[in-house]
């Protein structure tokens, strides 16, 4: 559809910037992907830049949305209840706010701060109807600035670089917002030329950055939108001619990206590997917080990885970390404030840290397994067990389209999804329907608890047969009865008699079973009734709030009361219920 040209920067410009940069990433996503080799060649950088963006452009049209559905009710000075638009101010906080939510990934994030620092200047004066040149300028320069503040330990030859030759190359352009977003684009341009001469990773691989790559697009995306014109998004070459990829077919010798990213001892962003290679997970989350306690989340996660990137601000902020450690990323989170939309991604062994002899970049993994979790600690079990998680909140569970998105960041041929909730199942087939169009196979195994869940994990063995696989993992959930201990929250009738708000209620298998007043009297008789009829495997699932010592008593009464019974427990977060219980 043919873009009329924007003279100032106003809420119509906006809205068609973000339209045309997610056109422009949708074209580019696949071979943005291909060249991904920093920070680490995990092939997705061209996907979270298109989601992030997506994200934008979503928020944005709500806002328009909005105005034009209030139209009817404006008052009388507005003849026939025309709906006036959004101001410049709005669309562009809401185009931040949606990058910020919807950030994935290294890229992402960082993008998301970029559209975040043009905000606070463009959203400046509140009852500006548009913004000039000037303002663009100011905007641009206070982006490449913010976002270079973000990243923890900035590396040139990135993203950031491209970004802070764009805000220069802007600096010096005198004219409108259309020959300041040429002249940024042009900066931007030259500025990912030459990133393979800054870092020898990209050097390497023959490649341009790709972080910097889409910004060029999105920046392409900006000259458009003033001026109508699509200016052409690769550079010619880059410095010493080592772009080898703008020279070759997309898609050929794909595999030679992520061999020459790293050479012997080296992980994907240039630094010193001893042994095998680097952080394990990636981590990101959304955090409610105050700026004191992000500044201790800052140092602290600096400590436990790498690639750290914090966005956000007013209370908001999206933290990006790879680590070894993905409990302790997301326990730092609770520290700091309330975490929540926590995405933990294990990239698995054999790829994106590996020295070369491992998984081809872009190459799918042959099998993963995808689940929903309850809590933060829950999606760390998972994680280290190498699934790749969704977190469900209490009162949020996550949509098919959450669920899709997981599978397209395990990466794999063959998928196993664990709902771990009965009421998500037909969320989950859906989801299971739609990978399946994307060429995915995909099964569905019915679990009603993460208790279950944790059961089918422990027998996955990726190297059996597909459906040999789903077959055992299946038959270990079904042998697995489930109970979860948790508080009333008003009066109802019950399989066990009424109860009153502020009762315990102890669930097996989906039915409420015991009604009483104390939770570790509650747990043992649920416990006990369970293991009436017989189990190996006693598994316990804490939530935030709930004592150590029940487990301990829970433990207690297994030993003693239940000999060749073995227990486990582990720490589950905030999972809405105090306790849960698996028999196997």
């Amino acid at each position: 559809m043919a873009q009329v040209p924007q003279t100032f920067f106003d809420a119509l410009a906006v809205r068609a910037w973000c339209g045309l940069a997610l056109e422009a990433l949708g074209r580019a996503r696949e071979e943005i992907d291909a060249i991904n080799v920093y920070p680490v060649a995990d092939g997705d950088t061209g996907t979270n830049l298109y989601l992030t963006v997506e994200s934008a452009a979503a928020a944005v049209e709500a806002v328009f949305a909005g105005h034009e559905a209030g139209g009817a009710a404006r008052p009388a000075g507005n003849p026939g209840g025309v709906a006036e638009g959004p101001t410049l101010a709005e669309a562009v906080r809401a185009m931040a706010h949606g990058a910020l939510i919807g950030a994935r990934g290294n890229s992402g994030t960082i993008l998301a701060q970029l559209l975040r620092g043009m905000a606070q200047v463009l959203a400046g004066e509140e009852t500006a109807v548009h913004a000039d040149g000037q303002r663009l300028r100011l905007a641009l320069r206070h982006a490449a600035d913010s976002a270079r503040r973000a990243v923890a330990h900035p590396a040139e030859g990135t993203v950031l670089t491209v970004a802070s030759a764009a805000a220069e190359a802007a600096d010096g352009a005198p004219g409108d917002c259309g020959a300041v977003a040429r002249a940024a684009y042009e900066g931007a341009r030259a500025a990912l030329a030459a990133t393979p001469g800054q870092l020898a990773v990209l050097r390497r691989a023959g490649v341009v950055d790709a972080g910097g790559r889409g910004l060029v697009a999105v920046l392409a995306a900006l000259v458009e939108t003033f001026t109508g014109e699509t200016p052409r998004v690769l550079p010619a070459a880059a410095v010493d001619g080592a772009v080898a990829g703008e020279r070759r077919a997309f898609g050929e010798a794909r595999g030679d990206l992520a061999r020459a990213a790293a050479g012997p001892g080296e992980c994907a962003d240039g630094g010193s590997v001893p042994g095998s290679g680097g952080p394990a997970f990636e981590v990101i989350y959304l955090l409610e917080a105050d700026d004191a306690a992000v500044a201790r989340l800052r140092e602290r996660l600096d400590g436990l990885g790498d690639s750290l990137v914090v966005v956000g601000g007013d209370g908001l902020w999206n933290v990006h970390v790879h680590v070894d450690d993905a409990g302790a990323a997301v326990e730092a989170g609770v520290e700091a404030g309330r975490p929540y939309r926590i995405r933990i991604t294990h990239f698995g062994a054999g790829d994106v840290h590996t020295t070369g002899a491992g998984r081809s970049l872009g190459e799918r993994a042959q099998r993963a397994v995808v689940a929903v979790v309850p809590g933060e600690g829950l999606a760390g079990l998972y994680a280290e067990a190498g699934a790749t998680t969704v977190l469900a909140r209490p009162g949020e569970p996550p949509a098919s389209g959450e669920l899709v998105q997981a599978v397209r960041r395990a990466h794999a041929r063959e998928v196993v999804l664990l709902p771990n909730d009965e009421d998500l199942r037909h969320t989950a087939a859906a989801a299971a329907e739609q990978a399946r169009t994307e060429g995915v196979r995909v099964a569905l195994i019915p679990t009603r608890s993460a208790v279950q869940g944790i059961a089918a994990l422990a027998v996955h063995e990726p190297e059996r047969r597909f459906d040999e696989d789903v077959v055992a993992m299946t038959s270990a959930a079904g042998a697995t009865r489930y109970a979860e201990v948790t508080v009333a929250e008003h009066q109802s009738w019950t399989m066990a008699g009424i109860c009153q708000a502020g009762d315990v209620l102890g669930l097996i298998d989906g039915d409420v079973a015991v009604i009483g007043q104390d939770l570790t009297a509650v747990a043992e008789a649920v416990l006990d009734r369970m293991l009436a009829a017989g189990g190996e495997m006693v598994t316990l699932v804490l939530g935030d709030g709930t004592p150590e010592a029940v487990a301990d008593r829970l433990e207690a009464r297994v030993r003693e009361g239940y000999l060749a019974v073995d227990t486990v427990a582990y720490h589950g977060g905030r999972q809405g219920a105090l306790l849960l219980i698996g028999v196997e």
